[in-house]
């Protein structure tokens, strides 16, 4: 188990793994689910306007260029299946990794391992489901979708971390008792980005106390280490267990009491709207009651 990812080969792979490749020098990686038949299941952002979600369609794009095709991929003839208002597409492993070197993402790593990564979005201390049932998520939410792409909330990570665990936060829930965690997703990707700037933030307190630059180093490194660390979906206390067949309920719910927070705040508004449009009046009135 390497400190900054897993790399395997072509032949290791088996139906059901989660299977992730770097991008942009290191930048970011997207994740899948590998589904059998060199084909591999992952979210995007949705269709628009009858095009194909942007990942998938610069990645199809991009093995024509390199094999100087036009029309469809040499691989896999149906690669880019994704419904319309769907971000969760279907391609052949060649356009998943743009060339790029693939990787198992792993489960169940024990807690010294997890806080020795380099890197977040690699592995998980939560326990992976059987493979058939990632699978079975996997094509289901093919069909039905994932709900609405989101960098921070609902990315690439957090779609093939519940096709695994069948984890997904409750509605309404938090992952640490009131911090805001529970306002971040699954993704440990997203949680490393999070967690970078609120490390430097968090740790100036006790910089004070470091004995010289490498102390602080220490010390910002160890807050950041915790904060990937309590994000985990296999730590965090919010998670619940969800059905796929129930999972549009489920999104649907935590959609409900968004929205009902939200006309709560609304309606906590409009008497402060009122009370500042009385206030302007108020001149204008007198300024009357002088002139008769």
């Amino acid at each position: 188990m390497g400190l900054l990812s897993h790399r395997m080969e072509r032949s290791e792979m088996k139906p059901g793994d989660h299977i992730y490749t770097w991008r942009a020098g290191y930048t970011y990686s997207h994740h899948g689910i590998y589904v059998g038949g060199s084909k591999v299941v992952h979210f995007t952002r949705k269709k628009e306007a009858g095009t194909a979600g942007l990942d998938s369609a610069i990645a199809v794009s991009s093995l024509l260029l390199s094999q100087g095709g036009s029309d469809e991929c040499p691989t896999f003839p149906d690669c880019g299946f994704q419904l319309p208002d769907s971000g969760v597409v279907l391609t052949c492993l060649d356009c998943f990794l743009r060339g790029g070197a693939l990787h198992r993402f792993e489960y169940g790593v024990p807690a010294a391992a997890f806080l020795a990564k380099l890197r977040g979005g690699t592995c998980t201390t939560a326990r992976t489901d059987p493979s058939d049932a990632a699978v079975r998520r996997a094509m289901h939410l093919l069909q039905n979708g994932f709900g609405d792409y989101d960098v921070f909330e609902n990315n690439c990570e957090d779609f093939a971390l519940y096709c695994k665990t069948g984890l997904l936060p409750a509605a309404g829930g938090d992952g640490d008792g009131g911090t805001g965690i529970g306002m971040i997703g699954r993704s440990g990707q997203a949680a490393s980005a999070v967690g970078v700037p609120l490390a430097a933030l968090f740790s100036t307190p006790f910089k004070l106390l470091a004995a010289g630059p490498l102390g602080m180093a220490a010390v910002t490194a160890g807050v950041y280490c915790a904060g990937r660390y309590v994000t985990d979906i296999g730590v965090r206390k919010d998670v619940v267990k969800v059905e796929v067949e129930d999972l549009a309920a489920h999104l649907g719910w935590r959609r409900a009491k968004a929205q009902e927070a939200a006309a709560a705040l609304k309606k906590q508004q409009q008497p402060e709207k009122k009370k500042a449009a009385a206030k302007s009046l108020l001149p204008l009135k007198r300024k009357r009651e002088i002139c008769v």
